[in-house]
């Protein structure tokens, strides 16, 4: 007898959700639990999963970050991106649980296909991202921001908004979130308010 396994769509899209519904509890044999970014955890702690979809057309990238970080840290599932952005650099949502990635011109039968290997353990990444992703984990290695990314701490500290930083630093909004989320994964937090605590501690280390 087949064991109905478990996993967790993270959108909030009813439309998705739907299409989805009507596909991978038949193909797969999978029970879909759908939630918001905001009640993963609680839904996680309640039951045994095994795959986090999440779709990035309707999660912002900062939270789906947060998400997968969440995941990492508590739980033993794999997680799965949707409508990965081809406009922004996200190479630091590749990480050692990320079980596929998909750009938002994907099927649903090629997102089927290629689940059909997740699910008998294969990662399926674009290569450009994992040999991106790869160069990008030997620079921040050694742990040093840049510094563009000590200015934007320096302003996080002031209080400022995304905004008020782009226009501190004549860049634009998405820059900066590109630069924050560097620099989170550089000093090892997963928030804003993580991010300020560090540096209240340790901005004179960062100064020049």
């Amino acid at each position: 007898m087949f064991k109905v396994i478990n996993w967790v769509v993270v959108s909030r899209s009813q439309l998705l959700i739907d299409l989805l519904e009507t596909r991978w509890p038949q193909e797969f044999l999978v029970k879909l639990a759908k939630v918001t970014p905001e009640s993963v955890e609680v839904t996680m702690s309640e039951g045994n999963y095994s795959l986090v979809v999440i779709d990035l057309a309707t999660i912002d990238v900062q939270r789906a970050y947060q998400v997968q970080k969440q995941i990492e840290k508590r739980h033993s599932a794999r997680v799965v991106f949707l409508h990965y952005p081809k406009q922004i650099d996200a190479r630091f949502l590749i990480s050692p649980i990320t079980a596929a990635v998909f750009y938002g011109d994907a099927s649903l039968e090629q997102i089927g296909k290629a689940l059909a290997n997740v699910l008998r353990g294969q990662t399926v990444i674009p290569h450009t991202l994992l040999s991106a992703s790869a160069d990008q984990e030997q620079l921040d290695g050694a742990d040093n921001l840049t510094i563009r990314e000590r200015e934007v701490l320096q302003a996080l500290l002031t209080g400022s908004t995304n905004v008020d930083i782009a226009n501190q630093l004549f860049v634009s909004e998405s820059t900066i979130k590109t630069h924050l989320y560097r620099v989170f994964r550089k000093i090892g937090v997963s928030s804003r308010g993580q991010a300020i605590a560090w540096a209240q501690t340790h901005l004179h280390e960062v100064q020049q």
